[in-house]
């Protein structure tokens, strides 16, 4: 099993817990070469996963327009990644299927899947938009 994620900082003492009045051995140095192989293998473990992603069909819910190109949408998959595509604002808040086209360091793209039966999701979607909206 691998970890993609983690909240890992460098030790310190919290004062009113068990541990502050523990004698703290362990030197600084050595502390944030530990801190920093943890990170730099679950980077690779996040990168793995990424890849594996790749050409796979996701099920996505969209959050938000992508920061950084205002004519793509971005959401997340089932395992918190973020993936950005091109995408009307009316599907803001809905589940879509999205083909993962390429791994970026943080982040995914993709395009829209082609929904069953032939159309294409963004057809199937706004459909959705128009029946439940």
């Amino acid at each position: 099993m691998g970890f993609d994620q983690s909240f890992s900082f460098l030790y310190s003492r919290r004062p009113g817990t068990p541990a502050a009045s523990l004698p703290d051995e362990i030197e600084p140095a050595i502390k944030q070469e530990r801190l920093a192989r943890l990170q730099a293998q679950l980077e690779t473990q996040a990168r793995a996963i990424s890849l594996s992603m790749v050409g796979s069909r996701q099920r996505v819910l969209i959050e938000r327009a992508a920061k950084r190109n205002a004519r793509e949408l971005a959401g997340r998959t089932a395992n918190n990644r973020w993936v950005n595509f091109p995408a009307p604002a009316a599907l803001i808040g809905r589940f879509v299927d999205v083909i993962v086209t390429e791994a970026r360091p943080h982040s995914l793209r993709g395009r829209l899947a082609a929904a069953p039966g032939g159309a294409h999701a963004l057809t199937a979607a706004a459909s959705t938009v128009a029946v439940s909206g």
